[in-house]
């Protein structure tokens, strides 16, 4: 704990006291359980910053969608109200920050080799100074890691079967032309509302790497899972600006060292335990994977939207410094 001095005088002597600095107790959310790589990943940030800090900050982070979902905390993150800290899709920054769901494009990164390079390397600076800017959210740290697949309620393994796909999509823009491209037929739905959906058949497919099939229990209603591989997840660790400036300088940056530090946990855990939760959801017959045999298509149809929509942000630069990252 941090100390401030205090003199006293007594008998002609002056005498220094330590006193205990206030802690601050900062509050932070998350959809998902103690299990859920997220959930790891802010534990991590919250025990880096903590022991950083000598326990001048101290957390609170409510758990299952408790605080609303990732739309909801990053709005009142933005305003400097509620939350303080949780992770959110870049998707949900769109609203205040056209060049964020950039981070979230399918297809933007070659495998996870590229993808961790991406992060380690800071090739996403340029994306998290715009969302300061626009929204008042910094962004500390970079999780994430899952493979993102279709999850159908038939198998789809090459273009014929997915063409006219009714499927759910993110809200940011670049999320249906994507799959637009692709030839599906993609349509906005909150997260919490897709399990309904496709029992009922409004849809026939969404798209979620393996930790959200099984939190979510996806494959009870789309057991076809298809490879596509459309996309590796990054996922900010964001924090509030607002709060951010209300810290000491040395409470700063323990945030900013502990960021790291939780998003890269959050990397190795969920990198990981993709393909694994995968493979044991598969085992135990709660659903089927299937090849898409014409990935290389996917890549060709997606190109050239990929590039105008970067042009389209004024962000050209950021997409070729990521294409070039080794």
């Amino acid at each position: 704990m941090h100390t401030i001095g205090k003199l006293t005088c007594g008998f002609g002597l002056l005498v220094l006291t330590a006193l205990p600095v206030q802690a601050v107790e900062l509050v932070g959310a998350v959809q998902f359980d103690e299990d859920h790589a997220f959930t790891k990943a802010l534990r991590e940030f919250e025990r880096v910053a903590s022991e950083c800090s000598d326990g001048s900050l101290t957390f609170d982070l409510h758990l299952n969608s408790e605080l609303g979902l990732e739309k909801d905390y990053f709005e009142n993150m933005s305003q400097g109200i509620a939350v303080d800290y949780g992770i959110v899709s870049p998707s949900h920054m769109s609203t205040f920050s056209q060049k964020a769901p950039l981070m979230d494009i399918p297809f933007l990164f070659r495998d996870l080799e590229h993808w961790n390079a991406v992060m380690e390397q800071d090739a996403l600076a340029p994306l998290a100074q715009d969302v300061l800017e626009q929204a008042d959210v910094r962004l500390i740290g970079y999780a994430g890691g899952g493979m993102r697949n279709l999850i159908v309620n038939k198998p789809v393994t090459n273009m014929e079967e997915l063409s006219g796909l009714p499927m759910r999509v993110m809200g940011a823009p670049i999320q249906t032309r994507i799959f637009e491209a692709i030839q599906a037929a993609p349509s906005v739905i909150a997260y919490d509302e897709v399990y309904n959906a496709i029992q009922t058949g409004v849809i026939d497919a969404a798209e979620n790497e393996a930790a959200g099939i099984e939190q979510m229990k996806f494959y009870e209603v789309g057991p076809d899972i298809a490879l596509t591989k459309h996309a590796i997840t990054v996922r900010p660790i964001a924090f509030s600006n607002a709060t951010f400036e209300r810290l000491s300088p040395e409470e700063q940056e323990c945030v900013v060292e502990a960021g790291k530090a939780g998003g890269k946990l959050g990397r190795d855990v969920e990198s990981g335990q993709d393909s694994e939760k995968l493979a044991a959801m598969e085992e135990a017959g709660l659903l089927t994977t299937h090849e898409f045999v014409e990935r290389d298509k996917l890549l060709e149809l997606a190109a050239p939207v990929k590039r105008a929509y970067a042009e389209e942000l004024g962000a050209e630069d950021v997409l070729e410094a990521i294409e070039a990252v080794e």
